[in-house]
């Protein structure tokens, strides 16, 4: 519940992915210190799940605030792997309903990736609170979730993939009545790693996360 919640306040979840663990640690500290205590570290290279292993037993003490989670998750063994290793949520390029049933067994929240209303509709049969669309542009965009919501109001939608964090993109997608975004190099840029400019993550992750506030406050008036 505390992650759930956390994902309907702050709205933004960062997709972030590196081999380099020196170098996840200062992304994910400076995602943390610009405001938003979510990170998906994606699944993605060999040895991924050591390096995300590394993360949580460093920020478990360094930031207890920090939730982080994993991505890219398609079967339920690398899952289980992932959750053995600290991992507070799942995420998932498509549904799978084992994984659906070990993350509950274990209270853990999964949003498996869905492209349509059935896909969407089976998600939350298996109980998944928040069902990623992706990928978020080429399903349909805003509109998609538009047009899920008005038959499907209880819904809860994260689109991956399209989402910028312009305020032009942020307002479309907030305003179609998404609950939170996925957001990966659109925000922890490829010229920010390869700068290592953690300021300048931290500065980008803070200007998006207040945006978001902003544009939320504007559309409960």
């Amino acid at each position: 519940m505390q992650v759930l919640a956390a994902m309907y306040d702050i709205s933004v979840v960062p997709v972030f992915y590196h081999a380099d663990i020196d170098t996840a640690k200062n992304v994910v500290a400076a995602i943390s210190r610009g405001g938003c205590k979510l990170v998906e570290f994606v699944n993605r290279g060999d040895h991924a799940w050591e390096v995300f292993s590394e993360l949580e037993r460093h920020f478990a003490k360094a930031d207890p605030s920090l939730i982080l989670g994993v991505g890219s998750i398609v079967e339920p063994y690398t899952a289980a792997m992932y959750i053995n290793c600290g991992a507070n949520f799942v995420v998932g390029p498509s549904l799978n309903p084992e994984v659906a049933e070990l993350c509950n067994r274990r209270m853990i929240p999964y949003s498996p990736g869905c492209g349509s209303a059935t896909e969407i509709s089976n998600a939350q049969a298996l109980g998944c609170e928040i069902v990623k669309v992706f990928p978020g542009k080429e399903v349909g965009g805003p509109n998609f979730v538009k047009n899920v919501m008005g038959p499907m109001p209880w819904t809860r939608i994260m689109p991956t993939g399209g989402v910028d964090s312009t305020e032009e993109s942020l307002t479309s997608w907030l305003s179609a009545g998404v609950a939170a975004m996925g957001m990966g190099s659109n925000l922890i840029t490829k010229e920010l790693l390869a700068a290592k400019d953690w300021a300048g993550i931290e500065q980008k992750v803070r200007e998006t996360v207040d945006r978001v506030k902003a544009i939320k406050a504007k559309l409960k008036k």
